[in-house]
């Protein structure tokens, strides 16, 4: 069974809203990726899937490099810009860029890193799969930086804060499940 887009069914996912940049044949680019994450610590590895007929997708093929920024709270302004229309069509670096919005020139590679971000890394591709209707680019990070800010999240279409704090189980808890672990132990 497919989940489309519009499914109330993808209604029951939370995501980040990554910030994914890339440079090639459709020059600097942006654009949001919901598919974003941390694949392993040890190489640090980071997943992005993207469209085969986007320009991020063109890039990076093109290239074998990309940018990740986990957008922050304050950042939803570039992200709704980066995710509502095409690099084939738009300069979204210059767009954003006449909004106020800054970039700075990654370490490694050819490409720019919006500023602010909750995370930005620098990712050489070392793996791509494809994943029905996605490609999966997985990359090695290059470069790694944390502002400390809150990322944002995205749900139904929507941008969320971080909600509150849930409490893991008390210690009491704890104790019960470690004595149901031993005793439900695979012998």
């Amino acid at each position: 069974m497919d989940i489309k887009y519009g499914s109330p069914a993808r209604g029951a996912f939370v995501t980040n809203v990554g910030l994914i940049t890339s440079n090639g044949p459709h020059g600097h680019n942006i654009m949001t990726a919901e598919w974003t994450f941390q694949l392993s610590y040890d190489p640090g590895l980071i997943g992005v899937s993207v469209g085969p007929k986007k320009a991020t997708h063109a890039n990076i093929v093109a290239t074998k490099f990309f940018g990740v920024g986990i957008a922050a709270e304050d950042q939803n302004v570039l992200a709704s810009i980066a995710g509502n229309c095409t690099g084939k069509e738009v300069d979204k670096i210059g767009l954003l860029q006449e909004l106020g919005f800054n970039f700075r020139k990654a370490e490694h590679f050819d490409l720019l890193i919006p500023e602010g971000c909750a995370l930005s890394a620098e990712c050489e591709v070392v793996d791509q799969l494809t994943c029905g209707d996605h490609v999966l680019f997985v990359g090695k990070t290059m470069n790694i930086a944390h502002t400390g800010k809150h990322p944002v999240t995205y749900h139904e279409g929507k941008y969320w804060h971080v909600g509150a704090e849930i409490q893991k189980p008390s210690p009491e808890e704890r104790k019960r499940m470690d004595a149901l672990k031993e005793k439900f132990k695979k012998r």
